[in-house]
């Protein structure tokens, strides 16, 4: 190494399971965007007008990527191996999610959207059941 890079190089090593220590990950943030996706596909089959419909598609699709990147999120950084013990189909609950999602972005059919919301509702029982709203809810927030 040289001087120059020992210099630069860290003095202290920071480990982490996920981006931040936990307490900062919840499933409402998915839930928010899914509703979104369901109030829009409800609003879409009562108004014949193209140009809203076409913008009712547009922003459809971008609450549903948001709703997928929520759930990724939540997946990856917030949820460890050993939640598996409490949660045993972890890893089904969310890859059948996340592929509903993309099912939602491609539909204007509130029953697909009805479901990702039933779907997240599992996921959110599960995060529940790990302890998630105790290390994130704020008090006075829905448990």
């Amino acid at each position: 190494m040289s001087r120059l890079t020992g210099w630069l190089a860290p003095t202290t090593t920071a480990r982490a399971h996920c981006d931040l220590p936990c307490g900062v990950y919840d499933p409402e943030q998915a839930r928010i965007e899914a509703e979104s996706c369901h109030k829009i596909n409800e609003k879409y089959a009562a108004n014949e007008d193209v140009a809203f419909r076409t913008r009712a598609i547009a922003i459809k699709e971008e609450r549903a990527d948001l709703a997928k990147h929520h759930l990724d999120v939540l997946w990856h950084d917030y949820f460890k191996p050993e939640h598996l013990a409490t949660v045993p189909n972890l890893h089904d609950l969310f890859w059948n999610a996340t592929k509903q999602v993309s099912k939602v972005k491609a539909s204007t059919d509130a029953a697909d959207s009805r479901k990702l919301l039933d779907m997240i509702d599992e996921i959110d029982a599960a995060w529940k059941a790990t302890g998630g709203a105790d290390k994130t809810r704020v008090a006075g927030r829905p448990g």
